[in-house]
């Protein structure tokens, strides 16, 4: 099931544009049970990064939430708080990420955040059709 949330996700991701940008435009979905229960994109620069727009439409625990995200979550605060650190925080046991992000101040390390938060984080699903998508916006040659 997690490539049909990433698909999901990525769906989500869409609707970002172009009001995101020069940011990339991600999306995140919160699994609960099986469902979806909140989905979020990033939104205009300043605002919300997607996994924030998702938890804030759910007001449930997250201990039983999955969250899916097409790129990582950001490990370093900018205009907005580091998003890494807030999941780390808010008691979520899985996250599943389409992409690691070439941003040198990420690139990694909002990963290492979730994991060394116990946070059980799966790299990887739906990547090609991801990277295809957030092409243009990460800078890849």
């Amino acid at each position: 099931m997690d490539d049909v949330f990433m698909q999901q996700a990525l769906a989500v991701s869409r609707q970002a544009l172009p009001a995101c940008q020069p940011n990339p435009p991600v999306g995140c979905v919160l699994v609960k049970d099986g469902k979806i229960v909140a989905q979020g994109h990033t939104q205009a620069i300043g605002g919300n990064h997607a996994e924030v727009q998702a938890m804030q439409q759910y007001r449930g625990s997250l201990s039983e939430v999955t969250a899916y995200v097409t790129l990582e979550p950001c490990s370093f605060a900018g205009r907005t708080p580091s998003c890494a650190q807030m999941l780390a925080r808010s008691g979520i046991q899985r996250i599943v990420v389409a992409l690691l992000d070439p941003d040198p101040r990420n690139n990694g390390r909002g990963i290492n955040i979730l994991k060394d938060a116990g946070i059980s984080v799966d790299v990887g699903c739906a990547a090609d059709q991801v990277a295809a998508f957030l092409h243009p916006h990460l800078g890849h040659s």
